[in-house]
C-alpha cells in the first residue's frame, strides 16, 4: 500500500453527509419549475457531480434553465441547506491524526468555493486544510480534474505518486485519473462500489476506519 503525502478531499459524501440540506434545495429548485418530488432518496443523484450537469441531465432542462435552476437552488442553500448537513463519525478524529503525522490536506469539491469555506468553518473542520478549492460562483470550474488542478497549482504541490485524492463519486475518481493521481473511493457516501470500480478507483474504502487504515 502506497504512502501518500498530500491527501486532496472531496466535501459532500466524503467528509459530510449533506443529504438533506442538497435534497431540499433542489426540491425547492424544482418546485420553481412545478415540478414535485415524493421519494426524496431520488435527489441523492445530484450530491457530487456540477448541479447544472444534473438539473440537464435528470430533468431536460436548457441549458439556460439549468442556470437559473442552479440560482433557486442557492437561494435555499445559502440560508438553511448548507447547515442541514452532518459530520460523518470518525471524520474529525482521522483529520487530526492525518494533520498530526505531517501530512498536508486539502479540499477539492465541485461546491462553490465560498460555501465550502462556511460549511467547513461551521463544523470546525476548516482549521485541518491547508486549501479548499472549489468552484466558482458564475459556474466556471466544476468538473473535478479542473477543482483538483487548480487545488494543487494553489498550493504549489506537483502531482505524483505522494498525493491522492479522496471521494465517493465516480467524477473524483475520474477527475483523479485525468490528472494522474491515485484516488480512494468511499462507500460511506453515494456512490456504490460498482459505479466507483468501474471509474477506476486505486483503492475502495468501506468505512472511516478502512480509509484510515488506507492513508495512515
Amino acid at each position: 500500500m502506497k504512502s501518500y503525502d498530500t491527501i486532496l478531499f472531496d466535501l459532500d459524501g466524503t467528509l459530510t453527509d449533506p443529504g438533506v440540506g442538497i435534497t431540499n434545495s433542489v426540491a425547492y429548485a424544482l418546485e420553481k419549475y412545478h415540478i414535485q418530488v415524493e421519494d426524496r432518496k431520488k435527489l441523492y443523484r445530484f450530491i457530487g457531480p456540477p448541479l447544472h450537469e444534473s438539473f440537464e441531465n435528470y430533468y431536460g432542462f436548457s441549458e439556460e434553465e439549468a442556470k437559473t435552476a442552479v440560482e433557486y437552488y442557492r437561494e435555499y442553500f445559502k440560508e438553511k441547506g448548507m447547515f442541514e448537513n452532518v459530520v460523518y463519525e470518525g471524520i474529525p478524529e482521522l483529520l487530526r491524526d492525518l494533520k498530526d503525522r505531517g501530512k498536508t490536506l486539502v479540499v477539492a469539491t465541485s461546491k462553490p468555493e465560498i460555501f465550502a469555506e462556511q460549511i467547513l468553518e461551521h463544523f470546525r473542520l476548516k482549521e485541518y486544510f491547508t486549501y479548499i478549492a472549489g468552484a466558482n460562483m458564475d459556474g466556471t470550474r466544476t468538473r473535478k480534474d479542473e477543482v483538483i488542478r487548480y487545488a494543487l497549482q494553489s498550493c504549489g504541490i506537483t502531482q505524483g505518486a505522494g498525493v491522492v485524492m479522496v471521494g465517493d463519486r465516480e467524477h473524483d475518481i475520474m477527475g483523479a485519473n485525468k490528472v494522474g493521481l491515485d484516488s480512494i473511493g468511499v462507500l460511506f457516501g453515494y456512490g456504490s462500489r460498482q459505479e466507483l470500480t468501474d471509474a477506476g478507483a486505486t483503492y475502495i474504502a468501506e468505512s472511516v476506519d478502512m480509509l484510515s487504515e488506507i492513508l495512515l
